[in-house]
């Protein structure tokens, strides 16, 4: 097989398992079908929101509808405020209140008597906004060690010389993720590191686990068995990597009225 076509394979196998996990995340806006008078309306709920307040703008759904908003912070036993959208713009409007960095709002809407999402509410978190000098850096260095891990991989697989490709993938995941990555989080939540053993967010942990694996990998390059490390590295990357990104991270406490990592 030439090089060329394991670069493509890498790339769409990277393309893949990138579009899964962001789409998976709890980040990403949630994509909700409203039913009115036998049509359907597709809309697109927020999980993200930056420091001001996160408008619910609904562009599609008819203007001969009674439409609320329910919201409380998140996670508390409070009672929900209501309110209802108002049409402007050509579009049903309402406003979720900014919270305090990490913090978090659950809420869903009511389209004439009708709840939606209708299975639970949504949670939106609320962060700094993140400047992209830090964060595209970081997610081009993240999505190109995953591809330089599946690459080697590829090597590995078809016994082809593959220890600069594990060379570059280790340093490629340090830069993006212990250098640029503690960035991204120190702007967007205050802490440089929230994973272990300071916390519990799984975008940090994950990443240190990873990064140990291909550590192992690198520093018994010239063992005879090397190359079972570096495939264990790799499968394990995918596997982690697949999960949710920003699962269990930084979240602000409304009892204490401090960030929680």
């Amino acid at each position: 097989m030439k090089k060329s076509l394991y670069w493509l394979l890498a790339v769409v196998i990277t393309l893949v398992l990138s579009i899964y996990q962001r789409m998976t995340g709890p980040t990403y806006p949630k994509k909700v079908t409203i039913e009115l008078n036998g049509e359907n309306y597709k809309i697109k709920l927020p999980r993200s929101g930056v420091q001001k307040d996160e408008i619910i703008t609904l562009k599609d759904v008819p203007r001969q509808n009674h439409m609320i908003l329910h919201y409380r912070r998140y996670p508390t036993s409070e009672d929900y405020t209501t309110m209802d959208f108002e049409w402007a713009d050509n579009a049903w409007q309402a406003a979720l209140p900014v919270q305090p960095v990490a913090g978090k709002l659950q809420y869903y809407i009511t389209v004439n008597g009708k709840d939606y999402p209708a299975d639970e509410p949504l949670v939106i978190r609320f962060r700094n906004d993140v400047p992209a000098s830090i964060l595209v850096p970081h997610i081009l260095l993240m999505f190109a060690a995953m591809l330089f891990a599946v690459y080697t991989f590829l090597l590995v697989m078809t016994r082809k010389k593959y220890s600069k490709w594990l060379k570059v993938t280790v340093g490629t995941l340090f830069v993006g993720g212990f250098i640029l990555g503690p960035l991204v989080q120190h702007a967007a939540f205050g802490p440089w590191w929230a994973g272990f053993p300071y916390g519990t967010d799984l975008t940090d942990n994950k990443t240190l686990l990873s990064f140990l694996l291909f550590l192992i990998a690198l520093v018994t390059l010239k063992w005879k068995y090397n190359k079972w490390v570096v495939a264990l590295a790799v499968l394990f990357m995918i596997v982690i990597f697949s999960i949710p990104h920003s699962a269990y991270g930084s979240e602000y406490d409304y009892t204490t009225q401090q960030l929680k990592k």
